[in-house]
Formats: C-alpha cells, structure tokens, sequence
C-alpha cells in the first residue's frame, strides 16, 4: 500500500506555468502513476500517466503538448508540468497509482490516490 501526498497547486494567470509534485510513501517503482482533474460539477478526469519504468507516458488530448508527466522513482516522486494553462484547466488535481501492467486512463484503475490539490487558472 502507498500513500500519496499532492504539492504545488495555486492560482496562475491563463498562459502561464505550474508544476505538481506528488510523493509517496514508499517505492513507486512498480508501479503505474497517474494525474487526474476534478472540476466542480464535473466527473473525474485523466490528465496524464506514466509507466512504472517512465518509459512511456500517456496524456488526454486537452493537455498534450502543454503538460509533462515525469517521475524520479528513486526519490518516490512524480511530477506534472503544466504551461500554456488554460481556464478550463482549473480543477482539483489528484495523483494516483496502480500495480497493474497496464497503464489505465480510467480512475477505475487505480487503486490508491492523493487528496488533490487545488489549480486555478484566471484570464
């Protein structure tokens, strides 16, 4: 079992940057991680995941070529960089993590997750 714990999350003007730390409580080098978003009203949505070798990673078409996803197993950390942000980027962001071979886009398939943090995007 992992505990995961988000950081870095704010207010940032439209077009600007931020990025998202998420740090585990124990070695994530087996497994899957992954972002989510949450807007109010909204269901739960992927953002972006990354394979737990961090050779492949996977990203919703809203984000691609905004945001990175990257992971440092060693330090049992992964990341989401997000530029160019958009106000409909504004959401609850979560972090989560699986043990199974395939990496999901679906929050079905994790099992563990962060309690999120809040990113606000204004114009």
């Amino acid at each position: 079992q992992v505990q995961l714990v988000e950081s870095g999350g704010g207010l940032v003007q439209a077009g600007g940057s931020l990025s998202l730390s998420c740090i585990a409580s124990g070695a994530i080098s087996n497994y899957n991680m992954g972002w989510f978003r949450q807007a109010p009203g909204k269901e739960r949505e992927f953002v972006a995941a990354i394979y737990m070798s961090g050779d492949y990673t996977y990203y919703a078409d809203s984000v691609k070529s905004r945001f990175t996803i990257s992971r440092d197993n060693a330090k049992n950390t992964v990341h989401l960089r997000m530029n160019n942000q958009k106000p409909e980027d504004t959401a609850v962001y979560y972090c989560a993590a699986d043990r199974t071979v395939a990496i999901s886009r679906s929050p079905s398939g994790y099992h563990y997750w962060g309690q999120g943090t809040q990113v606000t995007v204004s114009l």
